[in-house]
């Protein structure tokens, strides 16, 4: 099965990144969002994007004008028909994610194909509710995603060889490097990434080196490009507690348990750098 169009359930910054390197790579999309405001904004930010690759002179503005050509923006689900793969990027919240899944998978053609973006909910549980389990997938792509290269595609325990196949040669189209994932909470990368930076807070919060000597070490000693306490504040640190919860409770083991530190930092609403203020000050 080639894919041509790929629906968007989405158009936040997972969404329009998606769409973003769907369209470059000249996939048609369709983009949809529950108001016209927010899809404008979701598309106001490809075409910025493209206006920064121009600026560095990795696109043309032919190649923006292309791209942006192939991008329809929509309130309605029923403009999905056409879709030979729908990618949900919605906010990560297991309820509203069922109520997307569901109603995507009454309206789509049989053969269609359903992605989730999730980053921590089970495949194998939200294929479980449709009537295509055996067509449904995890896409989990990085953020920013026009410039990360990997895409985690997750296989529930009902995903289909073919299913695989289709989503694996649509990821390398985009220019991506898949890696195939069994379904497991946090996949591989944030199953690694997220207790290394909780990690780090546990290290903070013992006096063992500032934040600023405990980032410079990982950056220059691991390789890393960005430390693991500023990475937090990119996240959002309820992000991150709330990651770890989910291992807690899924794993059952306490070497998931969140570092006071951190959900102390998190009550008093420093969340990093959306709120200004997390373990730096922004």
């Amino acid at each position: 099965m080639s894919i041509q169009t790929v629906g968007i359930i989405g158009a936040g910054t997972m969404g329009n990144g998606i769409a973003q390197a769907c369209a470059v790579s000249g996939v048609n999309v369709v983009m949809v969002d529950i108001s016209d405001a927010a899809v404008a904004k979701g598309l106001a930010t490809v075409a910025g994007s493209l206006d920064r690759l121009i600026k560095k002179e990795k696109i043309t503005e032919a190649d923006k004008a292309a791209a942006l050509s192939r991008i329809k923006t929509s309130t309605s689900y029923d403009d999905l028909k056409a879709a030979q793969l729908v990618i949900e990027a919605a906010t990560e919240n297991y309820d509203l994610k069922v109520k997307i899944v569901k109603q995507l998978d009454g309206m789509l053609a049989p053969e269609a194909i359903i992605a989730s973006n999730t980053s921590s909910i089970s495949i194998t549980k939200l294929a479980a509710v449709t009537t295509r389990a055996d067509r449904f997938i995890g896409m989990h792509f990085f953020n920013p995603v026009p410039m990360m290269a990997l895409v985690e595609i997750i296989r529930g325990l009902q995903t289909s060889d073919a299913t695989h196949a289709a989503v694996h040669d649509l990821s390398t189209r985009l220019g991506k490097s898949p890696i195939t994932v069994k379904n497991a909470p946090g996949f591989v990368v944030n199953r690694i990434l997220v207790p290394m930076i909780n990690e780090a807070f546990f290290v903070l919060a013992e006096g063992v080196a500032t934040a600023e000597d405990i980032d410079a070490g990982m950056k220059l000693g691991c390789n890393q490009p960005i430390g693991p306490l500023a990475l937090a504040d990119m996240i959002g640190l309820d992000v991150c507690v709330a990651v770890m919860d989910v291992y807690l409770q899924e794993f059952g083991d306490s070497k998931y348990r969140a570092c006071p530190l951190l959900k102390e930092l998190v009550a008093a609403g420093q969340l990093g750098r959306k709120t200004g203020k997390g373990v730096y000050t922004y």
